[in-house]
């Protein structure tokens, strides 16, 4: 039932909470312009830094990415699972999502409450750490409430990832690892 609440909320328009690979994310449609102000806000994390979109299949990433035919089979081979990869964004995706840069931050996800939540949702998700930028990310529901309080629609709870650091970011045009697991 929590799941499915989760996902009306995202559909809505709201911020919700939930378990990752390592840790607990903040999400949103990354459409909605609202909701992604809103974590940035709840993170003070500065607009010139992009934000992860995570999905359950590359499908609900299309609408976000141009992937050269070139970079599609290295990037594709690694899902899902906890890899995160910068690629061009298509043209139009806004600053306000992607950051400063010309690409953006994306994953199919192997994490099956977040999988899940993104099927439900319809759409791929905002997918950023949830903590206030510069702290060490939330890894409980207890942890979020306790952090952000009122500051999101919905936590949703559930186990984490066997992950003990948030996913590997690698560029995908220069292989350069760019986070380390």
């Amino acid at each position: 039932m929590g799941i499915r609440q989760a996902a009306r909320i995202l559909r809505a328009g709201g911020v919700v909470a939930y378990p990752t690979e390592a840790v607990y994310g903040l999400g949103c449609d990354p459409r909605r312009r609202e909701a992604v102000e809103r974590i940035r806000a709840l993170k003070h994390r500065p607009e010139v830094k992009g934000l992860i979109l995570i999905a359950a299949g590359y499908r609900q990433l299309r609408p976000f990415v141009s992937l050269p035919r070139g970079l599609e089979s290295q990037v594709l081979a690694s899902w899902p699972g906890p890899v995160t990869w910068v690629v061009p964004a298509r043209l139009g995706v806004p600053v306000w999502l992607r950051g400063r840069g010309g690409g953006i931050a994306v994953r199919v996800t192997a994490h099956p409450v977040a999988a899940e939540l993104c099927r439900l949702a319809g759409v791929a998700l905002v997918s950023t750490s949830a903590n206030v930028h510069g702290r060490p990310p939330a890894r409980s529901a207890f942890a979020v409430r306790r952090t952000f309080a009122s500051g999101v629609d919905f936590v949703l709870g559930g186990a984490l990832g066997a992950l003990q650091r948030p996913t590997e970011i690698r560029h995908a045009r220069s292989g350069k690892l760019l986070r380390p697991a």
